[in-house]
């Protein structure tokens, strides 16, 4: 009898232990899972795992977390595209390319937050869901045009310097975050 309580007990303990582990490593394994079809799914993993928590299983919360995370990154670059607009001594293209630079950004922070209103109502299935979260992907795709087009501005040689690679390397990981968030919006549409 004491031999099968003790095995009873050893199992128990085992199989909790066993919930727990499952739990707390749950979020995690969601995310990776998620972020596995992105185009930069080390980068998606990096950027949400800091919101596990929060994001727990849910595919919505993950698609909101994905897309505040794209307008931070949008808004961060807008400022410093809008200060670098400011440097005295730039050439006439390159004053040029900021200035344009500056509007795209600003269309895509609006787009962005267009976005995450439009998301808050997409948790009902059917003919409504279909149609916010069309928005959602339309907008969301035009944010990647927008920096797309905002790079672009930069090309070439007679552009060379500081302002262009700082203004590109912002551009590249904002394009790349937004990237993410609109694989995860297309998934979360896929499978709703």
């Amino acid at each position: 009898m004491a031999k099968g309580s003790l095995l009873f007990l050893l199992l128990c303990v085992l199989y909790f232990a066993g919930i727990t582990k499952f739990t707390t490593a749950t979020p995690i394994n969601f995310i990776k899972s998620s972020c596995s079809t992105t185009q930069y799914p080390a980068l998606c993993v990096e950027s949400l795992s800091v919101y596990a928590a929060t994001i727990q299983q849910d595919p919505h919360q993950l698609v909101q977390t994905a897309l505040s995370l794209s307008l931070n990154k949008t808004e961060s670059t807008k400022t410093f595209v809008t200060k670098c607009n400011k440097f005295r001594g730039l050439k006439a293209r390159e004053y040029a390319a900021l200035h344009d630079c500056a509007e795209e950004i600003s269309d895509s922070v609006d787009r962005l937050q267009r976005s995450l209103k439009e998301l808050k109502l997409c948790k009902v299935k059917g003919e409504d869901f279909t149609w916010h979260i069309s928005n959602v992907e339309t907008w969301v795709s035009a944010v990647l045009t927008d920096e797309t087009t905002c790079s672009d501005g930069f090309a070439g040689k007679a552009l060379n310097g500081k302002i262009k690679a700082s203004i590109r390397s912002r551009m590249v990981n904002a394009a790349q975050v937004t990237s993410n968030a609109l694989s995860l919006i297309n998934q979360y549409a896929a499978n709703h």
